[in-house]
């Protein structure tokens, strides 16, 4: 267990980078730290994600909101930053994937 907060302190580092306009999957997150099959261990680290941190901007790798109660307030923050929705109320996910290093992202 003692691994636990160098993986939040990653996940969060990670986090910090998603410009708006951009989301990440829980997945994604942790394919990029190395840990493929950790998306479980990047959702735990996201429930206890700081307030300061874009938390709005990572999401299942489907596209659907995670967040229970605050789903609705995540939604309303994806779309003022112009995220853009499916018809059936998932993140076009394709069209706004976070891709590090591309247009100048780190």
């Amino acid at each position: 267990m003692a691994e636990a907060p160098s993986l939040f302190a990653s996940v969060y580092a990670l986090v910090a980078q998603i410009p708006p306009g951009f989301v990440a999957s829980y997945g994604q997150l942790a394919r990029m730290l190395g840990a493929p099959r950790a998306a479980r261990q990047v959702g735990w680290a996201m429930r206890c994600c700081p307030d300061e941190l874009p938390w709005q901007r990572v999401i299942r790798e489907d596209g659907t909101i995670a967040g229970g109660e605050y789903a609705p307030l995540r939604r309303a923050m994806l779309e003022a930053e112009g995220v853009p929705f499916t018809q059936d109320g998932r993140v076009a996910i394709d069209r706004c994937r976070w891709q590090p290093g591309e247009a100048g992202l780190v």
